[in-house]
């Protein structure tokens, strides 16, 4: 066991003991380290390279500085602190630089291509065949084969970007946590859902405030957006919220020019024509033109229905009032859909909340992961293992033939050292070893779901569900991983493949057998009542439409600015130009809306992330509505069909190209069908 717990290789985190004073010492070792591993490889004896002391020799020569950096990136997402952020910081040029040097390490690369030329290499087959491809498209991708000088730049772009999306993201989370809204009077409260009362009371109480404190955290947002009556506190909070990342001192308008700037040099450097180009190269998608095209396609699907959608609504809401039809304010889009929703469904999604208490919700997945993939869950005690906060849980995970497969930490609950919305993310690879044994995976699971209230559990709304699912796919395709080479593992894979472990499972949120296993009430356990569920599926493609045109404007904002930089990275008004681009999928309204351009933390909290990359979700929507086909088909509970999803996909990771995985669960290509007819877009 290491001194310093973030060197500590240990499956069990010692995570009380992880100071930020212990984050320089521990990452300037693993550095050095790595350092001295690469270093070795890069100066070995030309005549005495192998396939072993090479590539092999790379793919382990980092893991302890990715053992320690896991720990520090992901408590700085759940745990913020100004001492951790300030350590985190400090070693970020430098993990970055190194990052960036490895495939620009020209000893290095003369040495990897020596060996992907011998006969011992063309003889490779199966995982260590596609390690070595992959690894040498890695370096030529990066830049490797550049001239020198193009190769020092290549590694200054890449440590600005790391520190400049950095900065990004911590504008997004000190806007977001700067501003707090006190509501006094209980009459002006009028609509809002007895839970977000209540935990805006809590809220309140915890500052030492008097009356209900709300916040542009999601699950504070918002119930208020949707149900409050009163429409000028409504609008003091969209306004507040739409101004994240756009006033001083968290304004990230310079930064989104610079980012952009530097992910077009990235791609110029290395013979691209922009970056989405560089990015997609080795994904699904290939190119941003086939990503953009893809895109344009759902639009130009959706686009009646879409119009018809913002007419209704306009329409509804005159009839209501006994005003004229014309545009909704921004801060009346969310209330005026959710009573015209009601109106026409006689459904309201608050009706739902009680047979979703949360522990019932995890229950039931367990049980479905059970029937399904032959999976066992077993939450261990806080007394067994440690965890970064009290309301974090720890689960072993395994498999039928009982294996420990992995385990993974849970947490679902807001805090305002926390990072918003919902992700899974990994701290340990493990897999199959070549002497035959397996190491356990570790990961997890966060969220911001609704907390539990004064006496109750939490108790979550449908769409949290989906959350929760979603997550579990990611979790699973870690944790379920039989891959021997760690850095192709699991997630590791296209960003737009990446997704359909995720998305599939939410398929299993709607279904009434799948409802029936953890949707009970919280006080009487009694299942949804079949009207309230048929409320429900009637009412899932409400909108959907505009749903679709929401994702394709983000998409589309996103490949634009990666195709076509120089309009919108030299633009003053970076808003403007980028509502400009995608004005035709946004709902019109009075006055217009801003887009998320500067809180749009996918595709600008990190030096690549899902930039270029956002279409990845609809790709993966018609990879996920088709792949489900077959468990509507042959049994939502399939375990043999369950079997071949692990076997095809979720224990594949990027062993085999993603096309190809896609085929051998399916039999064939993916058909765009599926997810129109799932959306209400096609009969």
């Amino acid at each position: 066991m290491s001194a310093n717990p973030f060197l500590d290789p240990a499956f069990h985190i010692r995570w009380s003991e992880l100071a930020p004073e212990q984050v320089a010492p521990a990452i300037e070792a693993a550095l050095e380290q790595a350092k001295g591993a690469v270093d070795a490889i890069a100066a070995r004896d030309l005549g005495a390279l192998t396939y072993a002391n090479t590539f092999l020799a790379l793919e382990t020569a980092t893991d302890a500085l990715h053992l320690a950096w896991a720990k520090v990136t992901h408590l700085q997402s759940v745990a913020d602190s100004p001492a951790l952020r300030d350590a985190h910081n400090a070693m970020l040029p430098g993990v970055s630089a190194f990052s960036a040097s490895i495939p620009l390490n020209a000893g290095l690369w003369i040495r990897l291509k020596a060996v992907a030329a011998t006969v011992e290499a063309r003889a490779l087959t199966g995982i260590h065949r596609r390690f070595l491809d992959e690894t040498v498209a890695d370096f030529q991708q990066a830049g490797a084969d550049l001239p020198a000088a193009a190769r020092t730049r290549l590694e200054a772009i890449q440590t600005e970007l790391a520190q400049i999306t950095q900065k990004y993201s911590e504008n997004v989370l000190d806007a977001t946590n700067a501003w707090q809204l006190v509501v006094t009077e209980e009459a002006r409260l009028a609509g809002l859902p007895a839970h977000a009362k209540a935990a805006a009371r809590r809220g309140a109480e915890a500052k030492g405030l008097a009356g209900w404190r709300f916040t542009l955290h999601m699950p504070s947002v918002e119930p208020f957006m949707t149900y409050l009556a009163d429409e000028a506190l409504r609008r003091e909070l969209w306004t507040a919220s739409a101004a994240i990342g756009a006033t001083a001192p968290q304004d990230n308008a310079p930064l989104i020019g610079r980012i952009l700037t530097l992910r077009a040099e990235k791609a110029a450097v290395l013979n691209k024509a922009h970056f989405a180009d560089l990015v997609l190269e080795r994904r699904m998608a290939k190119t941003g033109a086939r990503a953009l095209a893809f895109m344009e396609d759902m639009e130009a699907r959706a686009k009646g229905a879409f119009t018809r959608e913002c007419q209704e609504l306009e329409e509804f809401k005159a009839q209501q009032t006994g005003g004229e039809a014309a545009r909704l304010a921004p801060w009346e889009l969310l209330y005026w859909s959710e009573k015209l929703r009601q109106s026409r469904y006689d459904f309201d999604e608050e009706i739902l909340r009680p047979y979703f208490p949360m522990d019932r919700v995890i229950a039931g997945l367990f049980e479905l992961a059970g029937r399904v993939f032959g999976l066992r869950v077993v939450e261990r005690g806080a007394h067994e293992v440690e965890t970064w906060h009290p309301e974090v849980k720890f689960y072993d995970v395994r498999d039928g033939r009982g294996r420990h497969v992995g385990s993974f930490y849970a947490d679902w609950y807001p805090r305002e050292s926390k990072r918003g919305g919902a992700w899974m993310n990994y701290l340990i690879t493990g897999g199959p070893r070549a002497d035959g044994s397996r190491v356990p995976h570790l990961g997890l699971m966060c969220g911001n779901m609704t907390p539990p209230s004064e006496g109750k559990p939490a108790l979550l709304k449908h769409r949290e569900v989906e959350t929760v699912f979603h997550e579990f796919g990611h979790l699973l395709h870690h944790l379920l991983g039989e891959v021997e080479i760690k850095s192709l593992n699991g997630v590791n894979v296209a960003w737009d493949f990446v997704e359909l472990p995720s998305q599939i499972m939410e398929n299993w949120a709607w279904e009434r057998e799948s409802l029936d296993l953890f949707a009970r009430h919280h006080e009487t356990g009694a299942a949804i009542p079949e009207e309230i569920f048929l409320k429900l599926t009637a009412a899932k493609n409400f909108r959907s439409a505009c749903g679709t045109m929401r994702q394709v404007a983000l998409a589309k904002m996103d490949l634009l600015m990666h195709m076509r930089t120089a309009e919108f990275a030299g633009e003053a008004d970076v808003e403007g130009k980028a509502r400009a681009a995608v004005a035709n999928c946004l709902a019109p309204t009075e006055p217009a809306a801003p887009t998320v351009v500067k809180k749009f933390t996918h595709i600008f909290s990190d030096p690549v992330g899902y930039a270029a990359g956002y279409y990845s979700y609809k790709w993966a929507e018609v990879l996920d509505a088709d792949a489900f086909t077959r468990f509507k088909r042959e049994g939502i509970f399939n375990a043999r069909v369950g079997a071949e999803f692990i076997e095809t996909i979720l224990s594949q990771g990027n062993a085999t190209d993603p096309a190809e995985l896609f085929r051998r669960f399916m039999g064939r290509d993916p058909d765009l069908q599926a997810l129109l007819v799932r959306c209400g877009l096609a009969a």
